[in-house]
């Protein structure tokens, strides 16, 4: 399934990740209050008894100080060695730390932890809502454990930690982190040092289903929780990444999947992992927020790799947020993802209290910054994130001397001002949100420009003119060039979440693997008025306009041959979910294996497809036919209604919804007319732009009033 499937079915599982356990046990008596000193390791382990106490540590515990070989040395608890302070209760408001740990500046060292099959490991197994952590270091620790493990706390639920460190060796599978595991709580003005290993992250931890992270302070940051003035240093380090969803797993410098807060804190690790792979936060997902930050260490990965952040998706925001790209390496290169500013930027932005004044770069007319060249549109780099900014194209821009130059993030609004910009060009397999402008931000806008000569390639999310966008508008452009990438991959637009594309086309040529389109590759938002005549070639969900659509295309049509294996069609591979396809023609040569239409590979999960047609020839072996390829897809039949193909040009005489024609009743007005179109009779060159339809009665098939 595209990544537009992926994240409206997921949604609102993340939502609810605290409380989906599976069993719910009764609630045990309130933990006892009663207040301690600690001085040594049998007054540590007497918290666990007193879990809504205050307690005071009141000097520094180690391997010297009473009750250590016994507690919290390599062989106590057979080998296991400390047991962590508190636990999680399903469905109970307590069961961990409810009450209060002042460390008083005092650190608790030489902390062993061998649990490599329990979760919720650290210091504190769980902190619970009305928990505070403060002042307290946890140095030279060697934790291990499955999942949930941090250095300080393994989950924190809306507790508080403040004030502190932790320093040392850690170890786990899924969500672990050098301070805490699993974070649902504030944390500030905290940091974290040494090394975080994670072994495999798996597709689900404790019954629960949501985001697999692995960070050198936080692995798992849910919302809305904010981490702030926090920073870690050291190597984070994932061996294996597999989740059943690798896009819900990260692997981040100071966060390793964030759909919470992060801010004024940054990271100098040197990270390395396989998907979702940044500086900083591996994954910023669901709302997650990153601002006011930076990092500083090498990336190393395989898919949704940055410097700063390795992916964001679905209104996930970046602003203000930084690394300096001439020292970063990412896979071992020098890269441009999000965030990324060339050196000099970069230091004077961190000396002047992480700001640059746009005022001393370009200079404004009528409320928009002008880019007059190449050296003006480089500027974006810097000022591109600032949602409140808007900037005007003045001339033609060649990219030819600038390879692997782009715009990785864009908040405001650009106007092409009808200027093109040519020979843009990329070619990183491994960096997602790839295109002059990789991903455009919630409220983000582009208009009114041309790309010519377009040659990129990225993982996934790679468009000519925009890799992603959440809830942006692309509109009057085009790209011409060539597009390649792995999933979601479209000649002007890779992925649409909620955003909007019309009046646009493109006729680049499209490879891709999944979710590959001529116009655009996975559609979650509005596509109308469009079109593409580029050929499109893939493996699954491939189609001449959208690989897959999950909302709106309309009035749009498709021109270029499409060939895959399986879910291909002329105009859409799959449409499903709420996808509604009308208003719309397909006449390219289709090619695939199984579910191949004319018009539309697979149709279902409630897919509605009306008043449309298609003319192109169709091949396939299993489920094909003219229009449709099968009209059921997923959990639910969809809808066909009022659409058409030619029998002739097709060389199909079923399909699994629509009518088929002769190509003379495909040219005869009251075959449409008949079925209610909004549709006229005009003569050869010209059109009634007051319907939707028009036709040269006995000449020509229908075509939209408003196409060239």
């Amino acid at each position: 399934m595209a990544k537009v499937g992926i994240f409206l079915i997921t949604i609102a599982l993340i939502a609810g990740m605290a409380g989906c356990d599976c069993y719910s046990p009764p609630c045990p008596t309130p933990p006892p209050s009663q207040n301690l000193e600690i001085r040594d390791w049998y007054d540590l382990d007497d918290v666990r008894d007193n879990l809504a106490g205050n307690h005071t540590l009141m000097n520094d515990l180690d391997s010297t100080t009473a009750g250590y070989e016994e507690l919290a040395s390599p062989t106590a608890n057979q080998g296991k060695g400390w047991e962590p302070i508190g636990t999680f209760i399903p469905m109970c408001p307590y069961g961990g730390l409810i009450g209060t740990f002042d460390g008083q500046g005092y650190e608790i060292r030489d902390l062993y932890i061998n649990r490599p099959d329990e979760y919720l490991v650290g210091l504190f197994g769980c902190v619970y809502a009305a928990g505070v952590i403060k002042d307290i270091g946890v140095v030279n620790f060697t934790v291990t454990g499955d999942s949930y493990v941090g250095g300080i706390v393994g989950r924190n639920i809306r507790g508080t930690v403040s004030n502190s460190y932790a320093t040392g060796s850690l170890s786990g599978n899924s969500s672990v982190g050098g301070l805490v595991g699993y974070n649902q709580g504030p944390v500030t003005n905290c940091y974290a040092a040494g090394s975080v290993i994670v072994h495999a992250v798996v597709g689900s931890v404790g019954g629960v289903i949501g985001g697999f992270g692995a960070g050198g302070l936080i692995g798992l940051n849910g919302g809305p929780t904010t981490v702030s003035n926090c920073y870690f240093m050291g190597n984070v380090t994932s061996y294996s990444s597999y989740a059943a969803w690798t896009f819900l797993v990260g692997v981040g410098g100071l966060v390793g999947v964030n759909y919470g807060t992060v801010s004024d804190s940054y990271s100098n690790a040197n990270v390395t992992g396989q998907y979702g792979v940044g500086g900083l936060v591996g994954r910023n997902l669901f709302d997650g927020t990153v601002r006011n930050s930076y990092s500083t260490g090498s990336v190393t990965g395989e898919e949704g790799v940055g410097g700063l952040v390795g992916d964001t998706v679905v209104y996930g925001t970046v602003s203000n947020c930084y690394y300096n790209h001439d020292e970063v390496l990412i896979n071992g290169e020098n890269v441009i993802t999000i965030g990324a500013l060339f050196g000099e930027d970069f230091e004077e932005w961190l000396a002047n209290d992480k700001f640059l004044d746009v005022n001393e770069r370009l200079s404004q007319e009528n409320g928009y910054y002008v880019v007059n060249n190449v050296t003006d549109f480089k500027e974006l780099l810097a000022f591109g994130q600032d949602g409140s900014l808007k900037f005007k194209l003045k001339n033609d821009l060649d990219l030819a001397t600038e390879p692997n130059f782009y715009i990785p993030y864009f908040a405001g609004e650009f106007d092409g001002n009808g200027h093109k910009i040519s020979n843009l060009s990329f070619n990183f397999d491994f960096v997602s949100h790839v295109g002059l402008f990789g991903y455009l931000a919630p409220g983000g806008k582009v208009t009114k420009v041309g790309l010519e000569n377009v040659n990129i390639a990225g993982y996934s999310a790679v468009g000519g003119l925009v890799g992603d966008t959440c809830e942006g508008t692309v509109s009057d452009s085009y790209s011409s060039g060539s597009v390649t990438g792995n999933e979601v991959v479209g000649g002007l637009v890779g992925h649409s979440n909620f955003g909007t594309v019309n009046n646009s086309y493109s006729t680049a040529s499209v490879m891709g693997h999944s979710g590959v389109g001529g116009l655009i590759g996975g559609n979650g938002g509005t596509v109308s008025n469009s079109y593409s005549t580029g050929n499109i070639t893939g493996s699954d969900q491939v189609g001449g306009l959208a690989g897959s659509n999950a909302r709106t295309v309309s009035n749009s049509y498709a021109t270029g041959s499409v060939s895959g294996n399986e879910h291909v069609g002329g105009l859409v591979g799959v449409n499903f979910g709420l996808g509604t396809v009308d208003n719309s023609y397909a006449t390219g040569s289709i090619t695939g294996d199984e579910y191949v239409g004319g018009l539309i590979g697979s149709n279902g999960d409630r897919g509605a497809v009306s008043n449309c047609y298609s003319t192109g020839s169709v091949t396939g072996n299993t489920n094909f036919g003219g229009l449709v390829g099968r009209n059921y897809y997923g959990t639910g039949e969809g809808t066909v209604s009022n659409s058409f193909w030619d029998t002739g040009t097709s060389g199909q005489a079923t399909s699994d919804g629509g009518t088929g024609k002769t190509t003379t009743e495909m040219q005869y007005i009251a075959t449409f007319s008949g079925a209610a179109w909004d549709i006229c009779a005009v003569n050869p060159s010209q059109t009634n732009p007051a319907y939707i339809w028009n036709i040269v009665n006995n000449v020509t098939y229908p075509f939209l009033s408003w196409q060239p």
